[in-house]
């Protein structure tokens, strides 16, 4: 088993902990600043914001917490810029937009732009930034080097692991296809590259000199043990943080976490146009096999229909991100969950 000290001290942290970042809105300040407040690290997803929503979320973090926190975002992947004629996608939303009263779907989509988000993160110099979905831009990772901000790289494979230290960032967390949320395969299709965290972990601990953090299926004391004993400097949990009481998600989320249907768990694109793990659900099904967009399109042209399906409580419509160790997991503050992660201290 390692020590997680090289760790603690890159990021300057108390426990070797991390918490998942979640986009689409289901990451809170709030929830951010108990983890980093109890001495791990809080996250948040900021890959749907737009660059003067990203200055003001890393001050508006700075202001909750003294501690070191990490900001989220998604390298885009290549031909996610080509344009798309939206009519077909949106005739066939069109019905599901009906059953919820919501008019038509959208005829223009406000995208993300990396670029612009990336300037102003790095502009706002929050002590961490971690990244998923890609090798972030050398003069990114430059800059960061550059104004003292520790990177993460996410890796789905030891390839991709390998790639994340060759480019230079400062640590790598190794996610195994048990993660809840968005996969973030870039060197090969999601379906190649699905390998469990028992797996994935020891070999990216043997392929790479930096610190690894592993992620998926880690839900509570046991799972980090064996994420040490794997190797792993530390551990990055998603979904037992998402199912606390100071997570965004909605209370639909919440309740289909802590319940029986959070056993089946499966991997769909219908939600954002990206391969994702999430609680199945009436929509999985009903939109499978469908001729979808690709992200960022379909993401944008889901986005109020989900909205509105989680203000209603409506679970079938809702993207219901979930890993599969989210029946390990149970309602109660992230402060609470945290002191439970980290056991009694001597």
């Amino acid at each position: 088993m390692t020590s997680p000290s090289r760790l603690l001290d890159l990021l300057g942290i108390a426990h070797p902990i991390v918490q998942g970042p979640f986009g689409g809105g289901l990451s809170s300040v709030a929830l951010a600043a108990a983890v980093s407040g109890g001495g791990a690290l809080g996250s948040f997803g900021a890959h749907h914001l737009r660059p003067d929503a990203i200055t003001r979320l890393v001050a508006d973090l700075r202001a909750a917490t003294a501690r070191p926190f990490a900001v989220n975002l998604w390298v885009p992947q290549p031909g996610e810029d080509a344009p798309v004629d939206l009519a077909p996608y949106r005739e066939r939303l069109a019905p599901l937009y009906r059953r919820l009263d919501l008019g038509d779907p959208p005829d223009h989509l406000d995208l993300p732009d990396f670029t612009a988000q990336v300037e102003a993160l790095l502009a706002a110099g929050p002590p961490v930034i971690s990244f998923v979905m890609g090798i972030p831009p050398q003069d990114v990772l430059a800059e960061a080097k550059r104004k003292g901000i520790v990177t993460l790289g996410t890796a789905t494979t030891v390839d991709e692991a390998v790639a994340l230290e060759a480019a230079g960032v400062d640590a790598v967390v190794a996610s195994g296809s048990d993660a809840g949320g968005h996969r973030g395969a870039f060197l090969k299709p999601v379906e190649h590259s699905l390998v469990g965290t028992f797996s994935l972990v020891p070999q990216v601990v043997d392929a790479v000199s930096l610190p690894v953090i592993a992620a998926g299926g880690i839900g509570d004391r046991r799972g980090i043990a064996a994420a040490r004993a794997l190797g792993a400097d530390g551990v990055q949990i998603g979904t037992g943080f998402l199912g606390t009481r100071e997570s965004n998600a909605s209370e639909v989320h919440k309740r289909m976490l802590h319940s029986d249907a959070a056993k089946v768990t499966v991997l769909t694109k219908v939600f954002s146009g990206r391969m994702a793990r999430g609680i199945h659900n009436g929509l999985v099904d009903e939109l499978a096999g469908a001729d979808l967009p690709h992200y960022p399109v379909q993401n944008a042209l889901m986005q109020p229909l989900r909205k509105a399906a989680a203000e209603r409580g409506l679970a079938d419509y809702v993207s219901l991100w979930a890993g599969q160790a989210a029946p390990l997991t149970a309602a109660k503050s992230a402060r609470e969950y945290l002191d439970e992660l980290v056991g009694p201290q001597n």
